[in-house]
């Protein structure tokens, strides 16, 4: 697979940069890739295409208010994003925009006062930073912004609205979300309301919960001809002896595993056979070719160009029985044209294998 391969036109005014009304009033395009049969729905009619017995892995990462408008004690503004903690619980790992920063650079906030000192840059635009007054936790709580993706974050000079506002510190975050630590949302989640998620328990379909902290690696595109080559990033991960059971009971009797985001589908495609309780990093690829074991179905967002999630669904789709990168681009141009919203508070895809 070339990168140009995983290229294709987006229209700019596609890019969703506000969440839709409700959470379940977005849009769903259902897939089915052994047929190539293509439904447009919308989101709150997922429970038809679901079933009894299915089960449901949902990420349960909480986002954390990440994005810091800082400014050097001797001025100049500074743009800070936690990606995360480092060796000591006093330091964190970060990423800074703003012109001659050095180690021992003091950043205050909007009162003034210093919250951070710059101690070291392991590599380019990365930086080691100290909390100088609290714990990293109460200081992104106290002064942080939800970390929204640069294609979505909004212009005030050219549109006039606010960059972050106020509903993007709920709806940039599932409401099951738990385990702090992301630095972005898992955002095939974003869809499901508590009445959704009734309505699917009373018909019978089961759901589980693992953990995968998002990084900042998802939104890096593929660089290199030969997509194979490309290094993939790694996030941390955890699996409960529940969610292992439930897994394993799926599989033993038959009924279909949904993984409810690629960052789901990441981890389950990390998994051994018999699975147990575990923690760990993974740095999987999911490209066409791949054999899933635990996989049956994928509900995920639009993708981006150049990305490995665009991959990652081609090879859910080759899986099924179509035609891979091929088949999920005509799908892509087809959503174009019906004007679905693309990218993470954009419209949703589910793909599904025939049914038995």
């Amino acid at each position: 697979m070339k990168k140009t391969e995983l290229d294709f036109d987006l229209p700019e005014e596609l890019i969703a940069r506000h969440p839709s009304e409700r959470r379940d009033a977005s849009r769903l395009l259902v897939h089915r890739s052994g047929s190539g049969e293509t439904r447009h729905e919308r989101f709150d009619a997922l429970p038809q295409f679901l079933r009894a017995g299915d089960l449901l892995v949902l990420n349960d990462t909480r986002v954390l208010p990440a994005r810091l408008a800082l400014r050097k004690e001797s001025g100049g503004q500074v743009e800070a994003l936690w990606l995360e903690a480092g060796e000591t619980p006093e330091l964190a790992r970060l990423m800074l925009s703003g012109g001659r920063l050095r180690p021992g650079v003091r950043l205050v906030d909007a009162e003034g006062q210093a919250v951070i000192e710059l101690v070291e840059k392991p590599e380019r635009g990365r930086w080691i930073g100290r909390s100088l007054q609290q714990p990293w936790q109460d200081l992104l709580q106290r002064i942080g912004t939800p970390p929204l993706p640069p294609y979505i974050r909004r212009l005030r000079k050219a549109a006039g609205e606010a960059e972050i506002e106020a509903a993007d510190f709920e709806r940039y975050q599932t409401i099951w979300a738990q385990q702090e630590g992301s630095v972005a949302a898992p955002t095939a989640s974003l869809h499901f309301t508590p009445e959704l998620l009734a309505q699917l328990e009373a018909m019978g379909v089961e759901r589980t919960t693992l953990t995968l902290h998002v990084g900042l690696g998802t939104f890096a595109p593929v660089e290199v001809d030969d997509v194979r080559q490309h290094t993939m990033h790694a996030e941390e991960y955890s699996v409960s002896a529940a969610a292992a059971e439930a897994l394993r009971r799926a599989k033993e009797q038959r009924r279909r595993v949904i993984a409810v985001g690629t960052t789901a589908a990441r981890v389950l495609e990390s998994l051994p056979e018999e699975v147990q309780a575990c923690h760990g990093w993974t740095d999987v690829f999911l490209l066409p070719g791949h054999r899933f074991r635990w996989l049956d179905g994928l509900l995920t967002n639009f993708h981006t160009p150049h990305s490995t999630l665009l991959a990652l669904v081609a090879a859910v789709c080759q899986a099924h029985g179509g035609r891979g990168l091929e088949q999920v681009k005509q799908v892509y141009a087809e959503a174009i044209c019906e004007r679905y919203r693309f990218y993470s508070y954009g419209d949703s895809s589910l793909w599904l294998p025939e049914d038995a």
